[in-house]
């Protein structure tokens, strides 16, 4: 099994420079294409993908979507339109994990498969599609293959410790991720809307996405070469210049993406392929979700990298990619980065910020001005700087307010304090990858009135390690021009890139 997924990888690796064909590659591919169709028929099937990481949800098998583009149809299918006819194969094959991409090794035993194939060489020549989800399915092989290994060297850095669920799956992963990963980002639609988004403030992340996605080397002039399709509007923007404040519309926003979406799917075959599974769209303001309820496909289908990770809000952690919200003053992280050594801290814990949400009036009942170890307060008090809090505390308290996001939680590991995250239906960003309970401490709603107790019980030791993988974990979270490895644009990216590697696309 080993040695034919290597021939198979090494085909694949030739072949993206090439697109020749001999018999030793029709008797990888062949296989492979007959085996992937059997499977699909065969039902559920346990794969060790789902041992990268315990978040199964994430590492399942990945599902095959297949798209419209054959000739022969069922009768059923003739009857069916085309969004029909890929929506029924969405549907059933969401429902029937599959097994990452292997070749049978009694395939090829029999001289009976020899006609199959010698007919199929005159007849199939292997598309740009197949030709990228076999690449895929060499990193998914890869992947798993790193669960076993330690032996991962990076000049630049390389992941360990507990910080990470598995840190050599995640390094091997991210390294596919640089070799193979091409995004198509359309190039319809015109500024301040579209390839445009804020840089500044609580939203930053959208328009420091989008900007870096624009000059990425991961960025693709071809959109044959690509496995993912980038949705380039800001719903910042969106709020902004298409909302009519105090209106309450809500149409004309969700309408600038439906419309978009018309334009591209007409004018490209890539959306209508998937029905929009290999496409995404990034969103930090809190209306994110909404906008995109207005595309079926988008909501459904679609990759929504978001801020508001909010499961009650019809976040799904299996598709959708949370990303933390980054407060910029002033557009980059200068000041904001460093703090003084554990010893300097003399505050436990520190919280200042608006009572609404369901959680902060909880936390302010039970702690303001309650003790002078638990500096909670509505309202920071005349003379204090809300970061030289945050550098004197050795904890920091993130709790939700309106939305579930914070940008409290990546300033704590900007600052060096422990982040004490209260939350609720929340999925952490990036906690497909991280482990965040080895550096931040996670506190449930109801026990906000134990949180001193839960605080102080704490060790020394076990802090420092806090504050020390804190620290390491920090990089991830760091904004950067021009995007560094391993930065928290790298990170939203890879995300994404998971979420990818766990479906399959194919002509049907």
């Amino acid at each position: 099994m080993g040695d034919c997924k290597r021939r198979l990888c090494s085909w694949w690796s030739s072949s993206s420079s090439s697109s020749s064909s001999s018999s030793w590659l029709l008797l990888l591919m062949v296989p492979l294409m007959l085996v992937s169709g059997s499977m699909a028929l065969m039902g559920s099937k346990t794969s060790n993908w789902f041992l990268i990481f315990p978040n199964s949800w994430l590492w399942r098998s990945s599902a095959t979507i297949a798209s419209a583009t054959s000739t022969s149809t069922s009768i059923k299918e003739q009857n069916m339109t085309h969004e029909q006819q890929v929506g029924e194969k969405v549907r059933f094959l969401n429902n029937n994990t599959l097994d990452g991409p292997h070749i049978e090794p009694n395939y090829l035993k029999t001289n009976d498969s020899m006609p199959v194939i010698s007919e199929v060489r005159s007849q199939k020549e292997y598309s740009n599609l197949e030709r990228l989800e076999a690449g895929l399915g060499c990193a998914r092989a890869a992947i798993r293959e790193a669960t076993n290994e330690n032996d991962t060297n990076d000049p630049d850095y390389t992941p360990t410790g507990p910080m990470y669920w598995n840190a050599t799956a995640f390094h091997r992963s991210y390294m596919e991720m640089e070799k193979q990963l091409k995004v198509f980002v359309y190039e319809e639609g015109d500024p301040p809307v579209f390839h445009y988004g804020p840089c500044k403030h609580t939203y930053a992340i959208e328009g420091l996405f989008i900007q870096s996605m624009e000059i990425s080397q991961f960025r693709t002039s071809d959109p044959e070469k690509a496995q993912l399709y980038f949705l380039p509007f800001s719903v910042t923007m969106i709020t902004q210049v298409v909302y009519v404040v105090d209106s309450h519309d809500w149409d004309s926003m969700k309408n600038t993406a439906k419309d978009y979406v018309n334009v591209i799917s007409q004018k490209y075959p890539y959306w209508n392929r998937s029905l929009g599974a290999d496409h995404f769209m990034l969103a930090c303001h809190d209306w994110g979700p909404e906008i995109s309820f207005a595309v079926p496909n988008l909501y459904n289908n679609s990759i929504r990298a978001l801020c508001n990770a909010n499961t009650s809000e019809k976040f799904n952690p299996s598709r959708d990619v949370s990303i933390p919200e980054i407060h910029l003053p002033a557009g980059t992280t200068a000041g904001l980065l460093g703090g003084p050594s554990p010893s300097k801290r003399s505050i436990l814990v520190f919280y200042a910020g608006g009572v609404h949400g369901p959680i902060r009036p909880i936390l302010l009942d039970h702690w303001e001005n309650k003790d002078p170890e638990v500096q909670v307060h509505k309202y920071l008090p005349s003379g204090l700087s809300y970061y030289g809090m945050m550098r004197k505390s050795k904890y920091c308290i993130c709790p939700s307010g309106y939305e579930v996001a914070s940008p409290r939680m990546v300033e704590a590991l900007y600052m060096g304090c422990v982040p004490v995250l209260i939350k609720a239906n929340y999925v952490i960003p990036f906690s497909d990858v991280l482990n965040w309970k080895a550096f931040s401490v996670i506190v449930p709603v109801e026990d906000i009135p134990n949180l001193k107790k839960i605080l102080v019980g704490i060790s020394k030791n076990q802090y420092l390690r806090m504050q020390r993988r804190g620290k390491q974990m920090r990089r991830h979270f760091e904004v950067n021009s021009p995007p560094k490895r391993f930065d928290v644009f790298h990170m939203i990216l890879h995300s994404i890139w998971l979420r990818r590697l766990n479906i399959r696309i194919h002509d049907i």
